[in-house]
């Protein structure tokens, strides 16, 4: 049984350490990105924004470890960890208590809804008490995020920066992650110019996030039969590195990264409007 985990960031990057009630300590890998940098570079100062990027990283990792504890917990004790973090030389350095508790009624099939978002291509989406289509301004697509979040019990959406879009801010359902980025029109307003979902390999967490188009779970069903599937209706998919392209309904599918690709199902997809 962990008792103790340790997060901790040097020249060489990102490690964590997990300790057992015997005193046994483990290294987890992390992988995913800000895990590793090359050391032996400039020393004449780190940028001003460098200790918030650390900041940043550092809490997605908390996250990944969380995840990757709770999973092994489950399927050794049949129940989940939480993780208490304390920051012991912030941002760089992290120490979690860890304590079992009952596992999440979500890991049962049937015992939780899903939080299904449809995808209705020329609109936008549609969600379970509200909607996120391509003539909303900003403002209230950021509202929508917000309620999500408030409905999922996860952090509140913050604003990021993504290359070519006006705006851009995610919440998370579940495992998986809701994302919309806005686009300025030459009238000035600010609206919705793609709508985003993603699921990682695995069990989905609570609420797990479905994703449908067509009545076809795009990220539930194999990726092949996806594919097969939107053939079926008539619809051109374009096979491209990383991704198919259904150019008639704005859809792109994302495939897994190689390590994940087992999987066999796609990892996200993202709907903007039709060009022409």
């Amino acid at each position: 049984m962990p008792v103790r985990v340790v997060l901790q960031g040097d020249d060489e990057g990102w490690r964590c350490v997990v300790v057992s009630g015997d005193g046994v300590e483990e290294r987890i890998p992390l992988g995913g990105g800000g895990v590793h940098w090359q050391s032996g570079g400039r020393r004449d100062g780190e940028p001003a924004w460098w200790r918030r990027r650390l900041g940043e990283i550092a809490e997605s990792l908390r996250e990944r470890v969380g995840m990757l504890l709770t999973d092994r917990c489950f399927e050794t004790f049949g129940g989940e960890a939480d993780i208490v973090w304390l920051e012991v030389d912030g941002p760089t350095c992290w120490e979690g208590l860890v304590t079992l508790r009952e596992p999440d009624p979500a890991r049962f099939p049937g015992r939780v809804a899903p939080f299904v978002v449809t995808l209705v291509p020329g609109r936008g989406a549609l969600l379970p008490r509200a909607s996120l289509l391509f003539d909303t301004v900003a403002a209230d697509a950021w509202s929508t995020l917000e309620a999500v979040a408030r409905s999922c019990g996860t952090p509140t959406p913050q604003d990021r920066f993504l290359c070519g879009w006006t705006g851009h801010r995610s919440v998370r359902v579940g495992r998986g992650r809701l994302a919309v980025s806005t686009e300025r029109h030459p009238d000035g307003s600010e609206r919705i110019g793609e709508v985003f979902a993603e699921r990682p390999p695995g069990w989905g967490g609570n609420p797990p996030l479905r994703l449908r188009l067509d009545g076809i779970d795009l990220l539930d069903e194999p990726a092949g039969d996806v594919v097969e599937l939107l053939r079926g209706l008539g619809h051109e998919v374009v096979a491209l590195p990383g991704r198919r392209r259904v150019p008639g309904l704005g859809l792109v599918l994302h495939e897994r990264r190689p390590r994940d690709a087992a999987d066999g199902r796609f990892a996200g997809a993202s709907l903007t409007p039709p060009a022409g």
